[in-house]
């Protein structure tokens, strides 16, 4: 089995670009990000408003991994290349060279800024990558692992929770899975949808608020992400919280995890590693399923992701649903093919919410781009091509994507033609 599915054809027709992209707007965009961002910050900060940041793939293994202070051996399993260091060669030829031995802050460079003046209540990634040494690789084609002196780059973002449920998680077997919780522990960082059992799995990540309530993240692999049926946790065997189906039946059995655990205040997000990795359509299961779990379950945020590019968002019940939000960090620079997606570019998700009611208060989104295995603003060209997709994206749910015009340097989501 190789996952993601389109990979080996995706390399296999790689041509190298000889041209860099133009520079970011950062510069000239610093000042005018400032005062949105505050007025977002105080927002959340009075009672019953919980701002979150949310992101698509997280994935700090393979090449990422031989740029930070500590490598693993850098041999990889794949049919096209044996070593890590490979898909820094890969990178360097397109976009420059890429220092070594980064410190901590290197591959989030300009998000840090950006979190620091938006200020979210918490902060959830779904971290595609095993965190460990261990040698012993499941066969499947991909296998991505981060050695564990580097989960303090997760402590640098201040990550509050790492969804597991995906289809790397278990790249290096049950030892694998168990160390990366281990070394997350240790962080102080909280997980969901993976464990030593079916209980553990299924245990929701909880972040504490100041003075508010807390915010529970509920994590599920889905079979059409490339979770196989043996990664399902068990009784008596670790793995993922795999979800059996897209069924009401399915959707009754999460509200009654989340009727469990929820309390007046909290908010609940779903998490959910779900679907193919391109291409833009939505399956009529997956809205019915992110419905039924709006109606049935009273989860507030539908946090998807698998997709390697942002996909249309939905507010439903003024809840908001992120059916893909494409990918956030990654050691992919350099392999073409699928370039009509712009995998490089991704969202910083920033969702307001009344903790109270759960209902969307504002939604707003930071464009960003991949680029020498850093995060970087996009580009204002970036940017609004990125809006005229969700445009075309969005538009069949009744929402709309807006470029800010109150000082913030990326857009919001407008749900009143909803």
């Amino acid at each position: 089995m190789i996952r993601r599915r389109d990979f080996l054809t995706w390399l296999a027709g790689t041509t190298l670009a000889t041209s860099l992209l133009p520079r970011s707007f950062s510069a000239q965009s610093k000042g005018a990000r400032a005062g949105s961002a505050e007025r977002l910050a105080k927002m959340s900060a009075q009672h019953g408003a919980v701002t979150l940041f949310l992101c698509g793939d997280v994935m700090t293994g393979r090449g990422i991994d031989q740029i930070l202070p500590y490598q693993n051996e850098p041999q990889i399993h794949e049919p096209y290349l044996r070593d890590a260091r490979d898909y820094i060669a890969l990178a360097e030829r397109v976009n420059g060279p890429i220092p070594r031995a980064v410190p901590w802050d290197y591959v989030w460079g300009d998000a840090l800024s950006e979190l620091a003046r938006v200020s979210p209540d918490a902060r959830i990634v779904n971290l595609e990558t095993a965190i460990t040494t261990h040698d012993a690789y499941w066969p499947k084609g991909i296998n991505y692992r981060m050695h564990p002196g580097n989960v303090e780059v997760l402590k640098e973002a201040a990550i509050d929770c790492c969804s597991l449920a995906n289809n790397h998680v278990l790249d290096w077997g049950a030892t694998g899975l168990a160390d990366t919780l281990v070394a997350l522990r240790r962080a102080g960082i909280r997980s969901a949808g993976a464990g030593h059992d079916l209980e553990q799995a299924q245990a929701p990540g909880i972040i504490p608020l100041t003075g508010k309530g807390h915010v529970l993240v509920f994590a599920f692999g889905n079979e059409y992400s490339g979770v196989g049926r043996d990664w399902a946790a068990t009784h008596s065997r670790p793995g993922v919280d795999l979800l059996p189906d897209l069924s009401d039946a399915t959707v009754d059995s999460v509200a009654e995890r989340v009727r469990h655990a929820k309390r007046p205040g909290d908010v609940a997000v779903a998490s959910i590693h779900w679907g193919g990795n391109w291409g833009y359509g939505i399956p009529l299961a997956q809205r019915r399923f992110a419905h039924g779990l709006i109606d049935r379950a009273g989860i507030d945020v539908v946090h998807g992701h698998s997709s390697h590019h942002v996909k249309g968002i939905e507010v439903y019940q003024e809840r908001p649903i992120i059916y893909g939000c494409g990918d956030f960090l990654s050691d992919y620079e350099g392999i073409r093919n699928h370039e009509e997606f712009r995998p490089d570019l991704g969202l910083m998700y920033f969702p307001t919410l009344d903790a109270t009611s759960g209902r969307l208060l504002d939604f707003r989104f930071t464009p960003t781009r991949i680029r020498r295995f850093r995060i970087q603003y996009a580009t204002r060209q970036e940017s609004d091509w990125l809006k005229n997709v969700l445009n075309r994206e969005c538009g069949p749910f009744g929402t709309a994507v807006r470029r800010a015009t109150d000082r913030w340097v990326g857009m919001r989501l407008d749900w009143s033609l909803n």
